[in-house]
């Protein structure tokens, strides 16, 4: 064609013509990459260049593989280099869907990108693991579908339409959306709850229990607790989770945003989101047959990493001590221990990055599975903080696992940017004495704070706040299901269970925005005093607070200390506290 056009340009003396339109062919020209070397096979790179029905077959493929396989082995990243696709992706357990571009607008689905109900009856309360990232979806119909519950991330998105967060109105406990923009209504619908950072829409619309709406210019109209609307207008300091992306001469690299302040809004509204972007050579590219050994020599010889698709068994923790250091994992990443070790330990350093893992405990009780900062940390890194986004913990579920804490955080100023730490409800390996778990979150340090925090079940405090200066918006809790006798779950004289989300008695300065905490008790004979429990002092204050019997047995008998009163199913009733004090 190119010979075509110069003859024909020169014959007709349009060569100035050709020339320019040559050009801007070329400009349109989508980003034409190979992957380098050590992909592996799970993580799948997906080109314009190739016919629309080898796309669609390597989509289909790894959804057959993982539209039921809650608690399967197999992990899958499908990476869409930039260009435009008529393709239909749905989105299944362990699989991430990634956009490879600068901007989410770089890679153009034209068709629908869609998470489904995981179980009869629409419902979608156990749609996990799962989620998208950096794309653009002119949808189908006009409306896309995220039917998802807990670590089910949806970040850096452009929907060109509406989008419904359940399956024709079935049951849903999600959920997370960030730096995305969904051009015309965002409808929840049934989700139970939902957090909202960074993000902008024509309309919301739904409620349930407990929505929270963080630096989201245009968030919906009305007061907690009719609706249970909570908007905080800015977000106070963040950074956005690093994100894989290829170049129009088709170099990779990892793009690290810079850190915001008081932000309203995504953070590519102006094109290519701020930051500082590491060229993919400076990784190294991990496998699960990699050891701790190997992954550790690496990150001592400086290079960052980037875990691929699969399940990483280590007989050691991986050691992450140098400042700045990325740690990246695509596809659900897991890390499991296998000897009764953390499976991740950091230095007390500024400006390190963990992101996009899935922690599984191992069958040996390990007595954390994420250390954040040793225990002496004392160093401040207001300027430069160390963050933790997508990063998910499970004790129990794929088989028996034990820790002691799923995630500890010792270093001040760090930044939780959403989190699911579950002990297992169902699955292989449940019970009381089998998936045994204390804590899900303990903080230690100063001035951290945390968006989206999930933390379910686990057998003493949920969450411990040892640290001062501490911050969440939104919070999501389910007490353990199966504590066998009241006596045996009593965390002081006269108090039933161990409270969801404890502060320390020694705590002077902590607020929390948007909680709800939730009992399904197996046991007729069992309650818990309080879901919250805080000391009494000017520096602590909570803002709109929910507590939900979900079963016909037990109950919550108080929100937050002695205040709130009882939940209970006949005749229902869910207790709320506006302010506290």
């Amino acid at each position: 064609m190119w010979n075509f056009f110069v003859c024909t340009s020169f014959r007709f003396g349009y060569v100035a013509v050709v020339l320019a339109f040559a050009m801007a062919l070329t400009v349109a020209r989508p980003a034409v990459a190979s992957p380098p070397p050590g992909f592996g096979p799970n993580m799948i790179v997906l080109s314009p260049s190739m016919s629309q029905a080898e796309v669609q077959r390597e989509i289909d493929r790894v959804y057959t593989l993982e539209r039921r396989s809650e608690f399967g082995a197999e992990r899958f990243a499908l990476v869409f280099l930039p260009g435009e696709y008529h393709v239909d992706v749905p989105v299944g357990f362990y699989t991430q869907v990634v956009g490879a571009g600068a901007t989410p607008d770089a890679v153009r689905i034209l068709g629908n990108v869609h998470s489904d109900a995981s179980a009869p009856n629409n419902n979608a309360t156990t749609s996990f693991w799962r989620g998208v990232e950096g794309l653009s979806v002119t949808p189908t119909g006009g409306t896309m579908q995220w039917a998802v519950s807990q670590a089910a991330p949806f970040r850096r998105m452009h929907v060109r339409g509406n989008m419904v967060l359940n399956q024709k109105r079935g049951w849903a406990s999600g959920g997370w959306m960030s730096d995305s923009v969904v051009d015309g209504t965002v409808d929840s619908g049934t989700q139970q709850q939902w957090i909202s950072r960074n993000s902008e829409w024509g309309r919301w619309t739904g409620s349930n229990w407990n929505m929270v709406f963080v630096g989201v210019d245009r968030p919906p109209a009305g007061d907690w607790p009719q609706p249970p609307y909570t908007r905080v207008e800015r977000t106070p300091i963040v950074r956005e989770k690093p994100f894989l992306q290829v170049d129009d001469h088709g170099r990779w690299s990892v793009r690290v945003p810079e850190l915001r302040r008081e932000s309203m809004g995504v953070s590519w509204r102006g094109g290519s989101t701020p930051g500082r972007t590491i060229p993919l050579v400076q990784f190294y590219l991990a496998h699960p047959a990699d050891t701790a050994a190997v992954l550790n020599a690496q990150l001592a010889a400086g290079k960052n990493l980037l875990l691929t698709p699969g399940i990483y068994n280590l007989s050691e923790p991986i050691r992450v001590t140098r400042p700045g250091t990325v740690v990246l994992g695509m596809g659900f990443a897991t890390l499991r221990p296998t000897h009764g070790t953390a499976a991740m330990t950091t230095a007390d350093a500024d400006g390190i990055e963990i992101a996009g893992l899935l922690f599984d405990a191992g069958e040996q009780q390990s007595p954390v599975l994420l250390q954040v900062g040793p225990e002496d940390s004392k160093a401040l890194h207001a300027q430069d903080p160390i963050c933790l986004h997508d990063v998910f913990f499970r004790v129990g579920g794929a088989g028996v696992g034990r820790a002691l804490v799923n995630l500890r955080i010792n270093s001040n100023d760090t930044i939780v940017d959403h989190t699911w730490i579950w002990r297992a409800d169902h699955g292989a390996g449940v019970g009381w004495t089998s998936n045994t778990s204390a804590n899900g979150l303990v903080v230690n340090g100063n001035d951290v704070t945390a968006y989206g925090l999930f933390v379910e079940h686990h057998q003493q405090f949920q969450v411990l706040w040892n640290g001062n200066g501490g911050r969440t918006y939104f919070y999501q809790s389910e007490i353990p299901y199966d504590p066998p006798t009241q006596a045996g779950f009593t965390s002081a004289p006269g108090v039933n269970g161990w409270a969801s989300y404890k502060v320390a008695d020694s705590v002077t300065r902590h607020e929390a925005w948007g909680l709800g905490i939730y009992s399904v008790f197996l046991r007729p004979d069992v309650t818990l005093s309080r879901a919250i429990e805080v000391p009494r002092a000017p520096g602590v204050r909570f803002h709109h607070m929910i507590t939900v019997a979900l079963g016909h047995l037990g109950q919550i008998s108080n929100v937050i200390d002695d205040k709130g009163g009882p939940t209970s199913i006949e005749p229902r009733v869910t207790p709320k506290v506006t302010e506290f004090p």
